[in-house]
C-alpha cells in the first residue's frame, strides 16, 4: 500500500474549500508534544464537515491510551473553532493510526519513509 493510497480526502475540501484550508493551518499548531509533530502531519485528522451553523472534526489518536489525548482534542477543537468562527464538535475516530498516514515526507525524521 503507498502512502498516497492512505491520504483523507475531508468532505470540508469539497463543500468549503477556503474554509477547509483556514482549517488545515489552524490544525498545524497543535502539535503531540511527545512526537514532536502537528496533527495534520501525523494524519490525525480524518475528516472536517462544515455546515452554516456548526464543524464537526473526526479525530484519531496515535495509541489508545495516548496520555495528552484529552488536551491534544481540546486544542484541535479550539483551533478549528477560531479559524472557522463557528462552534466545532469532536469526536474520537476509532480507526487505528498507522505511520502510514503520515503527511508525505513526515516520518522521514524517523526514518519510516
Amino acid at each position: 500500500m503507498t502512502q498516497e493510497s492512505q491520504k483523507v480526502i475531508w468532505q470540508a475540501e469539497s463543500t468549503h474549500p477556503n474554509q477547509a484550508q483556514a482549517a488545515q493551518e489552524a490544525l498545524r499548531q497543535v502539535v503531540d508534544p511527545e512526537i514532536g509533530l502537528n496533527v495534520i502531519e501525523l494524519g490525525l485528522i480524518r475528516d472536517l464537515s462544515i455546515s452554516d451553523d456548526r464543524a464537526n472534526l473526526v479525530m484519531i489518536m496515535t495509541t489508545p491510551f495516548c496520555p495528552y489525548g484529552p488536551a491534544l482534542l481540546e486544542m484541535a477543537r479550539q483551533k478549528v473553532e477560531g479559524a472557522l468562527k463557528l462552534p466545532t464538535e469532536i469526536e474520537v475516530g476509532m480507526e487505528m493510526w498507522d505511520p502510514m498516514m503520515m503527511e508525505e515526507g513526515a516520518g522521514a525524521d524517523w526514518g519510516l519513509f
